[in-house]
């Protein structure tokens, strides 16, 4: 049988074996100790890293969550004001269009109702040799001759103007036309053919190289002032004869960049307040989890982290077949020191005691715990009675070394402690509960028989009766 025992003459554990007891001649074994003391020590908060690093996995976790999305919700955002963008820039080209197509239709019928108007013959006014009516030109004298404009004709002169400018150009075109000029382009004829199906009017963005055109094109339908030129190709009246199309170049104003630079910042905003707000919630966290098992004033566990953590310790040594030792503590007359020295010295009192204890721990398994007051418990996973005998007697000669005077604690005038000891092979236990009553008794033994030293409960009898 190995059992880990602790050399109460040595600082570290060392192996002792025996066939059946522990006898008082130990073997020191200076690399066992070399070896001990060299194992990295945690601090009792990081006991409780496993579930914080949990938490912290979590609320990374929902933080990722969150922020796709809220980058989802920014691309949806900018998706739907980009269309909306285009819409309206599409609304806007289709009102002007259309406008301009209205003013042609106006001025067209103006003419139409007038049975034409007459204008001066000019090199770039000829008579119209389509236009087959009587009094087509009407000499004035030898240097004026007037020429009949009629409404296909007028709108023919108008486009031709306007195309010089640039900016806007509209063509009067047929399915079949008189002129050949008026011949349709590919994409008047798919308009054309779509009139004839009912559509109303048709109107789209041309991207070309550099530059953005809106095409927007109409019907012309037969009115009765139109019969005298087209009533020979079948056209009745209500027909469409053709269509208007109406050409404008298009500056699209740089909402894209715009909406995409505004976007994009408030997406960094929100992402921005999505990592502080999860990394100040993460932060809370800890600090609640720290408030909940941490004593706030000596900075070790407290009571319910203890309770927690025996629990989990009795069962795992049960298991593991391993011994499972308590000390007990409690500062001796801690009442006299602080109606002496007052509660302030009596906080430094309790901090200096506390931090003592965990000090003096050295292994990564061994826990210290405020249990209340002035009272401390430890727990020393797989170690003996001897060892843990030698942990309280160390834990002992470590508070006097600490040389706090206090004239209330006689014979020596120093803040001491009393320690009791239990351990789980002193009798069978069925709880963790009596394996804390055994160490509580232990305690009150040290008490009685004169305060400031360690009593085991393995080494007495019945439990004494509290008085």
């Amino acid at each position: 049988m190995r059992i880990i025992n602790r050399n109460p003459f040595s600082s570290c554990p060392i192996a002792l074996r025996s066939s059946s007891i522990f006898t008082n001649s130990l073997t020191l074994t200076p690399e066992k100790c070399d070896k001990e003391e060299k194992i990295s020590t945690y601090s009792d908060k990081n006991r409780h890293s496993s579930n914080a690093y949990k938490k912290f996995m979590e609320i990374k976790k929902n933080t990722f969550l969150v922020s796709i999305l809220w980058i989802l919700l920014i691309t949806s955002s900018f998706a739907w004001n980009h269309a909306q963008t285009h819409k309206e820039q599409e609304r806007l080209a289709l009102h002007t269009a259309r406008s301009l197509f209205s003013h042609i239709i106006i001025t067209r019928r103006w003419n139409a109702e007038h049975g034409g108007v007459y204008v001066p013959v000019t090199e770039t006014t000829l008579p119209n040799p389509y236009l087959l009516v009587p009094m087509r030109e009407i000499r004035v004298n030898d240097s004026l001759t007037l020429t009949r404009i009629n409404p296909d004709y007028m709108t023919r002169q108008i486009s031709e103007i306007a195309n010089t400018e640039g900016n806007i150009q509209f063509h009067i075109t047929s399915l079949q036309p008189i002129r050949p000029e008026n011949k349709a382009t590919d994409r008047e004829e798919t308009a054309l053919k779509e009139f004839t199906t009912g559509t109303k009017e048709i109107g789209f963005f041309i991207e070309d190289k550099e530059k953005t055109f809106f095409f927007y094109m109409a019907p012309l339908k037969t009115e009765q002032a139109c019969l005298a030129c087209h009533d020979k190709q079948g056209y009745k009246e209500g027909d469409v004869i053709g269509g208007i199309s109406v050409t404008l170049q298009f500056t699209k104003h740089p909402l894209f960049g715009i909406l995409l630079l505004a976007h994009i910042g408030i997406a960094l905003t929100g992402l921005l307040g999505i990592f502080v707000s999860g990394a100040r919630l993460n932060r809370a966290y800890v600090i609640i989890k720290m408030q909940a098992v941490f004593d706030a004033l000596t900075g070790i566990p407290n009571r319910l982290s203890f309770s927690e953590h025996i629990l989990k310790e009795f069962h795992r040594s049960n298991r593991a077949h391993e011994p499972l030792s308590v000390i007990m503590c409690d500062i001796d007359h801690f009442k006299a020191y602080n109606d002496t020295y007052g509660h302030d010295s009596g906080d430094k009192c309790l901090r200096q005691v506390a931090q003592t204890i965990k000090k003096t721990l050295v292994r990564p398994g061994d826990f210290c715990a405020r249990y209340g007051g002035e009272e401390f418990v430890i727990i020393l996973t797989d170690t003996s009675h001897n060892g843990a005998m030698y942990v309280a007697e160390k834990i002992r000669l470590n508070i006097l070394e600490l040389k706090i005077v206090h004239e209330q604690s006689l014979p020596l005038q120093l803040v001491s402690l009393s320690l009791g000891v239990a351990t789980s092979t002193d009798q069978p236990l069925s709880s963790h509960e009596e394996l804390l009553r055994n160490a509580d008794t232990a305690l009150y033994l040290a008490k009685k028989n004169g305060r400031n030293r360690v009593e085991s409960y393995a080494n007495i009898g019945p439990s004494p009766q509290k008085g």
